[in-house]
């Protein structure tokens, strides 16, 4: 990574010349690499809605993305994207003037999603299910309009972790967030290439570079979260057995359907020891025989 004046994205521009920052954005961009390769989002000549909400994560997307782009490592065409979904207290010009200050092609899209939410959730109920709803709609028909192939998310390996054991413990079923997945109209991907990276790199790289940070929590809504508890559970496993979020993540990429207990990934039934198992045109034998 040369950072010559001449030689560097506007997004990397007052980046820390330490080492271990160096290290940092060296590994993430290492990591974003190996999941864009690892699970095949690659699609020459591609255009891809990034979606920037200007938390931490997204902040970090963008730059690996535009870095890898920067270095001829990402044939795609970038569109970075925010929906302002009408929270109180959204700075709307923040990332707006941030996009165009960086030189990076973006869409700006105001929908008041907070309203209709509030006016459907009960009183005491968390707003985050209706409102990712709504908000994945409204990013499929921008990217629609836009002719982008995929929608890109700045969901990290920690947030792939957390809703593995929130479906566990919660929904009853082994499943995570997909690194690649079609959506159900089967026009669009959905892309997460920072499924490799730790949610702690991205939060330590955001604020090295003093991108504008905007909390996630606007709505008010945030408080109790399932996936809060999840967390705090999987930072005390972290703190007593330092690396157990790695171990545990890198299972989820080790799957055996034979020692699991679901018959539609395996057939149980169908198992026999050799000595049960009769050639099929093979005449069974008669005592006498």
């Amino acid at each position: 990574m040369l950072d010559e004046a001449d030689d560097i994205h506007p997004l990397f521009h007052g980046a820390p010349k330490g080492t271990e920052f160096k290290k940092l954005r060296k590994r993430i961009i290492r990591d974003t690499r190996a999941a864009i390769d690892d699970f095949g989002m690659i699609e020459r000549g591609a255009r891809w809605l990034v979606c920037l909400s200007g938390g931490k994560d997204s902040y970090t997307l963008l730059a690996a993305l535009t870095e890898l782009q920067w270095r001829g490592l990402l044939p795609v065409e970038i569109l970075a994207c925010n929906l302002d979904q009408g929270q109180p207290n959204f700075p709307a010009t923040v990332l707006p003037e941030f996009l165009e200050k960086m030189g990076v092609p973006n869409r700006i899209e105001y929908q008041d999603t907070y309203s209709i939410v509030k006016d459907k959730v009960p009183a005491g109920r968390t707003y985050c299910a209706l409102c990712s709803r709504l908000r994945r709609g409204n990013l499929y028909r921008i990217a629609r309009e836009e002719g982008c192939s995929a929608v890109v998310l700045g969901h990290h390996r920690d947030d792939i972790l957390e809703t593995f054991f929130l479906n566990m413990f919660h929904g009853a079923r082994l499943s995570a967030m997909p690194p690649k997945l079609l959506n159900e109209e089967g026009d669009l991907f959905v892309y997460r290439p920072l499924a490799y990276v730790a949610e702690d790199d991205c939060d330590r790289f955001a604020r090295a570079m003093n991108y504008p940070i905007i909390p996630c929590d606007l709505c008010g809504s945030q408080d109790g979260l399932q996936r809060q508890n999840i967390k705090r559970m999987l930072d005390t496993w972290e703190e007593r057995s330092p690396g157990r979020r790695q171990k545990m993540f890198r299972a989820l990429t080790n799957a055996n359907p034979s020692h699991l207990l679901d018959p539609e990934l395996f057939d149980f039934k169908g198992l026999a020891r050799k000595s049960e198992k009769i050639e099929p045109n093979m005449p069974k034998l008669k005592p006498d025989d």
